[in-house]
């Protein structure tokens, strides 16, 4: 049966504030203003790829929500599951990001205790959304946020397995949120129900108490849950301003590891949501075939790539530029025309 919805997504929508060309935030007089949130930024990546998408979350009624879901319209994703808090005490949630300079690096302040999405529940959206979509992601920053927001969100793992969709999460934690003990306990009690799981080499480790290569931890969460697809970023961080990326992704049915030359000293103009990009090209190489691992991987790297040199958190890029980037990462013949005309 054909679904409305290729992915569906849940997580929070926050404002984001940056002082103008690096300046700080102690200091600057004025801050930009974006619009980010983990998993709606992998809704809007995979969107602008080409794959029909939606966001589930809850925002304030009021001026604000209203920029937030004209924002998520823009990009072309649906806004169907996109519910008004009416509460007197309805907030989106805020953070603030100072970009860096070697040797200084760049800096998050949060503001987001108590935001509208901390009181989603199930009865807040209709009972067909879970047979709507063919895949469902959320990630760990969300099963952090409120003890209700938890369980609303296990709940819908559930929801969705049980309706047929394929389960998609990233571990994404965050040291502010919750403890790795934390962490650990309440990821592990949904990972049964995970079909393509992303986590790194390194929260892997801090978080899951993993050991030995990333091939060897990438290759024992198959061996201990039943997940099909496991996807590790690896980012070397050169300065703030230059970074390589690149990723390994391991296909428990294949018993097969997939990986790439990496994108080399990446101009970093904003780093925020680059991981974010990555689960949206994995998700459209895999949602776009047969679950081809080497078409997920090129997508994954190459959205993560451009994602850092573009402002903001949202994505901009699509399929075209993604192509066109793939296309120059894989050719070997040297000289590249530097403007595209």
């Amino acid at each position: 049966m054909d679904k409305k919805f290729d992915l569906l997504t849940l997580g929070e929508i926050m404002l984001r504030l940056s002082p103008q060309n690096n300046e700080r935030i102690s200091k600057c007089k004025m801050f930009e203003k974006h619009i980010g949130g983990a998993e709606m930024n992998v809704a809007c990546g995979v969107s602008l790829t080409g794959l029909r998408t939606g966001v589930i979350s809850k925002i304030p009624n009021s001026e604000i929500g209203d920029y937030v879901r004209n924002k998520v319209r823009f990009n072309g994703v649906s806004d169907d599951y996109l519910v008004y808090d009416q509460s007197k005490n309805a907030r989106l949630g805020v953070y603030y990001y100072e970009m860096g300079a070697f040797p200084r690096k760049p800096q998050v302040v949060y503001d987001r205790a108590g935001s509208s999405i901390t009181t989603i529940k199930l009865e807040d959206f209709p009972e067909d959304m879970y047979t709507n979509t063919r895949c469902f992601h959320t990630s760990g920053i969300t099963l952090a946020l409120s003890q209700q927001c938890r369980e609303t969100t296990i709940a819908m793992i559930k929801k969705f397995k049980e309706a047929g969709a394929l389960i998609s999460f990233d571990v994404n934690f965050r040291g502010n949120l919750w403890t790795g003990a934390e962490a650990k306990e309440c990821i592990e009690g949904i990972l049964p129900y995970v079909d393509i799981f992303f986590c790194s080499e390194d929260t892997a480790k801090l978080t899951f108490g993993k050991t030995g290569d990333v091939r060897e931890i990438l290759k024992s969460f198959t061996e201990e849950y039943p997940i099909s697809i496991v996807a590790a970023t690896q980012r070397t961080v050169h300065s703030p301003k230059q970074h390589s990326f690149g990723s390994v992704i391991y296909n428990a049915k294949e018993d097969k590891y997939y990986e790439e030359e990496p994108y080399r000293n990446i101009e970093v103009i904003d780093r925020i949501g680059s991981g974010d990009q990555y689960c949206a090209g994995v998700l459209y190489g895999l949602l776009s075939s047969d679950m081809d691992c080497q078409r997920a991987l090129a997508y994954g790297n190459a959205r993560s790539a451009g994602k850092n040199t573009i402002p903001g958190d949202m994505p901009s890029m699509d399929k075209d530029e993604i192509d066109n980037l793939i296309a120059d990462h894989n050719d070997k013949s040297g000289y590249k025309s530097e403007m595209k005309r």
